[in-house]
């Protein structure tokens, strides 16, 4: 436990950020599954809408360091490419 009135405000700070990161994670990886889902049972409308939404979520991690930049670039490209090579597959 803090003892000194400034580390029980950084304990507080801590705090509230932990939770603010939580919520923007969650619904990044939220919206990920969607497009994989989506990308599963074939609907590629779907899967692309998904996509935009979702490339949104990881630059809003990106910027506010959630995440580091270079992941939220690599997931969108990874999801990206899923996407096309699907819709080539079928």
């Amino acid at each position: 436990m803090p003892n000194s009135s400034s580390a029980k405000k950084r304990l507080r700070q801590n705090e509230k950020r932990r939770l603010a990161n939580r919520t923007i994670k969650s619904a990044m990886r939220t919206q990920i599954r969607k497009v994989r889902e989506a990308v599963d049972q074939g609907n590629f409308d779907l899967a692309e809408t998904e996509a935009r939404v979702a490339a949104k979520r990881l630059d809003r991690a990106g910027s506010k360091g959630v995440i580091h930049r270079n992941t939220a670039a690599r997931t969108k490209s990874r999801l990206q490419h899923l996407i096309k090579t699907a819709k080539t597959a079928k």
